[in-house]
């Protein structure tokens, strides 16, 4: 690990040079990953700890004695006990499952806990910015058993609402809660939901693929009985979940899944499941994505948990600040402000331009590719899908205003399909007036609308335009 690293600040730039994706060019500049939220990056740490086991330990466990069956076993298992004191598990032996994500780990709490535990008329709680993980599967258990769903509600900030906290939990089994919701970035306050749900008689199960990679997670400070995680969102490969849970409540639940891994005795009329955690991973597990997990989290504790969220809280400020300062009410950012409940997790909508047509153009765009120069030219946009495609010429008339620009817009990009403007000619219109003018329509929107692009000069002050669509 870098010396940089121990300093009270992160080196970013140090950082990026363990990243080998990062120095790839994407569209001929250098990539810019703002996705992590749905996938993290690798560390060379990561990549080198799994090719090393591939090469020189591969072997399946819990099943062979021979010495890289052992070896392979042993590590296995180091990064099961790894894996759990990284979130202060009391007994991470035996309360740590490998699955294979998160959805899988709240799947397996939902089909092995709650078809024990669940009756018709029986209530679970949930929110209303719980993932499609932490809410499809008790849906599906609404349809199969009867039992009732209910939700608390989301306030305009983008924080839970608890101030029906305990009406709501009156009576339930089992509250489900997200750490840190993908969408808002919002932080949820899980101790006291926790202690609630607790004092109701109910477990929790908390969504933390979101939260442990990013802050320092301590389970019995939250109060949680079960956790789920990924490794893939905290630097990790994928194909490997994490799912914490007490090692009670673990020993009183059924299989998951059946097969080879699960048993310590089938005959043709029964079976024996093993222990906990055994019982729950059926089959050959991922071995490898343990190793590869092990090493995230070993890079991750090097550079220091505390310091990683004290980074990201300063970068989330920054990215607050900078959207409200150049876009002002042009560009809304969903969830709290900056602050201890607010994670990293910025979900904006701009303007009236679709979410995907934004992304794509974000993809391809460079600063000056709407511009305009006193010697002429021609400047062109243009960004392609699998349905369709809109090109934007603008052709300098030598003086540098007006532009003349003439938008060809088919399929999934015509006003016929979203209805007034064409949404090009909307991403158009959003692109132009950033860099200081305005557009004029010239015919109806939708396929093959004409309008024309003012663009003050170098130097000047943008031209005064009325509000025209």
């Amino acid at each position: 690990m870098h010396d940089t690293l121990i300093e009270d600040l992160i080196d970013a730039e140090v950082v990026r040079k363990d990243f080998p994706l990062l120095a790839r060019e994407v569209h001929g500049r250098p990539i810019v990953y703002l996705d992590s939220a749905a996938t993290s990056l690798q560390p060379r740490a990561v990549l080198a700890a799994m090719e090393q086991y591939y090469e020189t330990t591969h072997a399946n466990v819990h099943r062979g004695v021979y010495a890289t069956a052992e070896e392979a076993t042993n590590r296995y298992e180091a990064a099961r006990v790894l894996a759990g004191r990284f979130i202060g598990a009391p007994d991470p032996a035996r309360e740590i499952v490998f699955t294979k994500n998160t959805t899988e780990s709240l799947n397996l709490v939902a089909h092995s806990w709650g078809r024990t535990n669940l009756r018709a008329g029986d209530a679970v709680l949930l929110t209303e910015m719980e993932h499609h993980a932490n809410l499809v599967p008790w849906l599906q258990l609404a349809d199969e058993r009867g039992i009732e769903l209910r939700y608390l509600p989301v306030d305009g900030d983008g924080r839970l609402d608890l101030s029906d906290l305990d009406r709501l939990v009156d009576g339930v089994k089992l509250v489900g809660v997200s750490a840190m919701s993908n969408v808002l970035g919002t932080i949820n306050p899980l101790a006291r939901i926790s202690e609630a749900a607790h004092a109701a008689g109910a477990v929790v199960v908390a969504d933390g693929a979101q939260s442990v990679p990013h802050l320092p997670v301590d389970v019995a400070a939250l109060g949680v009985d079960f956790l789920a995680f990924s490794a893939h969102k905290m630097l990790g490969p994928t194909g490997i979940g994490v799912l914490w849970g007490r090692a009670d409540l673990l020993d009183a639940m059924p299989p998951f899944l059946g097969g080879g891994g699960m048993i310590l005795d089938v005959r043709l009329d029964r079976f024996l499941p093993a222990d906990s955690p055994q019982r729950f991973e059926a089959g050959t597990p991922p071995i490898a994505e343990a190793i590869g997990l092990a090493a995230a989290i070993d890079y991750l504790q090097a550079v220091g948990m505390d310091r990683i969220r004290a980074h990201e809280q300063r970068l989330t400020r920054y990215a607050l600040d900078a959207l409200a300062d150049r876009l002002g009410p042009d560009c809304r950012v969903f969830g709290p402000p900056a602050g201890d409940d607010r994670g990293g997790v910025l979900s904006l909508a701009f303007r009236d331009v679709h979410a995907h047509d934004l992304a794509q153009v974000l993809d391809h765009l460079t600063e000056n590719a709407i511009r305009h120069t006193a010697a002429g030219g021609t400047v062109t946009l243009s960004a392609t899908r699998a349905l369709g495609e809109a090109r934007l010429q603008v052709a300098d008339n030598g003086r540098g205003v007006p532009f003349h620009v003439q938008a060809h817009i088919f399929d999934r990009f015509s006003g016929e399909e979203r209805g007034g403007p064409g949404l090009g000619l909307a991403l158009v219109k959003a692109l132009v007036e950033l860099h200081g003018g305005w557009v004029a329509l010239e015919s109806e929107p939708g396929a093959g609308a004409a309008f024309t692009c003012h663009l003050p000069e170098a130097g000047q002050t943008p031209e005064a335009r009325p509000e025209l669509f």
